[in-house]
């Protein structure tokens, strides 16, 4: 996929605006990218990725002016840290073909949420209609998102976007926002 489709794809999931985000299973940053284009001068994302060399390859890439990119290496389902950044202090958590890889993507969600600010947004983009395969073992489809949400204290999912897979089903973008904790779903 390139730049201006992810662009394209989150347009609507994404509030404008500059903030502090953190991009989960970045990889060679295409989407990195296009959440700097959305949210312009002045937005700080953290890139995070266990691969080393998909991170290298952002910080070769041009990103969007005043859009600050900080690669993080790590594993997102596990335990990591956001330089500078005090927990709950993003305002949006991008999860871009990556939750597909997580066996139990309702825990590591639920953790990730408390890294966001009281109605900071969470963006998924991911496949529904496709069986699992080595290239997406785990999918997350639209009608498990309501389930995934309120368990991890955030509101109900709207689909923003959707298109065609060239590999197989729709790929949807869902966004979430956090509630209050007092809010939060029983497990």
């Amino acid at each position: 996929m390139e730049t201006r489709e992810a662009v394209t794809l989150l347009a609507g999931a994404v509030p404008k605006g500059a903030g502090v985000w953190a991009d989960l299973g970045a990889g060679d940053g295409t989407f990195t990218r296009a959440l700097g284009q959305l949210l312009g001068p002045g937005a700080r994302i953290y890139a995070v990725d266990r691969d080393a060399r998909g991170l290298a390859a952002i910080e070769r890439r041009a990103v969007p002016i005043g859009v600050r990119v900080i690669p993080v290496t790590a594993d997102f389902t596990g335990a990591f840290e956001l330089p500078g950044l005090e927990a709950p202090g993003l305002d949006g958590l991008l999860f871009a073909n990556a939750l597909h890889f997580v066996p139990d993507p309702g825990a590591v969600l639920g953790r990730l949420v408390g890294r966001l600010r009281p109605g900071g947004r969470v963006v998924l983009v991911e496949y529904d209609g496709r069986p699992a395969n080595r290239w997406v073992p785990h999918p997350i489809p639209v009608a498990r998102l309501p389930a995934l949400a309120a368990a991890a204290g955030l509101a109900a999912p709207a689909i923003t976007a959707t298109r065609p897979s060239a590999y197989g089903g729709m790929l949807y973008v869902a966004a979430m926002d956090r509630l209050a904790a007092a809010t939060r779903a029983a497990p």
